[in-house]
């Protein structure tokens, strides 16, 4: 009689995390950059060569200076370190892009949850409100309300906010509705269980991972608006060190001093890209169906 082989159990086929992640070299090396950003935005004053430069100071006598081994980077039209001002710029960028992410997933969230989970004229409601900010191109709506503001690093942050809000809202509309449906919630409802304990519960808890993926993926998003606001003159004001804003200063001097622009808008380029790659992998990450065979 012949035996048959039996094959062990395995206690689950799926990859865990970590496997995941080292399938993904891009995650890892997104996540990083933005590691090290967060510590050269933390330990600024200790690694930037010329802290004073960072706010008001001047140099006469230093004035347009090329990179070279006093400065790395070079100098401005006044003098100032180009190292230390980016150095310090890491501290804004991140910040504005961390507060209006923040502000949008709360107001957009809190309006999606209540539509998605009681609809009816409630839903309608908000949801023809949200159509309307979503018929504005998101940067055309932070610029109008930019201009209606002094110019600042908090009307940056109040102008993208409410530009940003609406694709949050639509985005969890759409996740508790569908979850609203699952058998689980219905039983809930069936066994007399109040609705708000059903709600925070159960629903929001189960409706969060979309809305933590697309906030990852408009951090690089935002820091981009953020500098186009200052490039315009809508954000950031001298002698703040904002990346955006040391461009729109620099540009004047382009053709023969390009390290005004050009260390910026690298920091821009740099730090954008990396909360994209961080923002991909984590939603490969979050959906298995996403991920390559392994």
């Amino acid at each position: 009689m012949s035996t048959l082989a039996v094959r062990p159990l395995a206690v689950s086929d799926e990859p865990n995390w970590r496997t995941r992640m080292r399938a993904n070299p891009l995650l890892v090396a997104g996540g990083i950059i933005v590691i090290l950003i967060v510590l050269i935005a933390i330990f600024a004053p200790l690694l930037a060569p010329h802290p004073a430069d960072a706010g008001s100071a001047t140099h006469p006598t230093d004035i347009l200076r090329a990179p070279s081994a006093a400065h790395w980077l070079g100098t401005d039209q006044v003098g100032r370190d180009v190292l230390s001002r980016v150095i310090y710029g890491s501290r804004i960028s991140p910040l504005i892009a961390l507060v209006v992410v923040a502000s949008a997933c709360a107001v957009g969230g809190t309006l999606g949850l209540i539509a998605g989970y009681f609809g009816g004229i409630i839903d309608d409601v908000i949801m023809r409100l949200t159509d309307v900010f979503l018929a504005v191109p998101a940067l055309l709506l932070a610029l109008a309300f930019a201009a209606l503001l002094p110019p600042s690093i908090g009307s940056t942050m109040l102008a993208i906010s409410i530009s940003w809000w609406p694709w949050y809202a639509r985005l969890m509309r759409g996740t508790v509705a569908s979850v609203r449906r699952r058998r689980y919630v219905e039983n809930c409802e069936a066994l007399g269980v109040r609705w708000w304990r059903i709600l925070f519960g159960h629903v929001l808890p189960n409706s969060l991972t979309p809305m933590l993926v697309q906030a990852s993926l408009d951090f690089g998003g935002v820091i981009l608006t953020a500098s186009a606001l200052s490039f315009l003159g809508l954000g950031a004001q001298d002698p703040t060190p904002d990346w955006g804003l040391m461009i729109s200063e620099g540009q004047a001097y382009f053709q023969t001093q390009w390290w005004l622009v050009t260390f910026p808008g690298l920091a821009v380029l740099l730090t954008a890209l990396a909360f994209n790659l961080v923002g991909d992998g984590l939603r490969d990450l979050l959906d298995p169906n996403r991920m390559p065979s392994l």
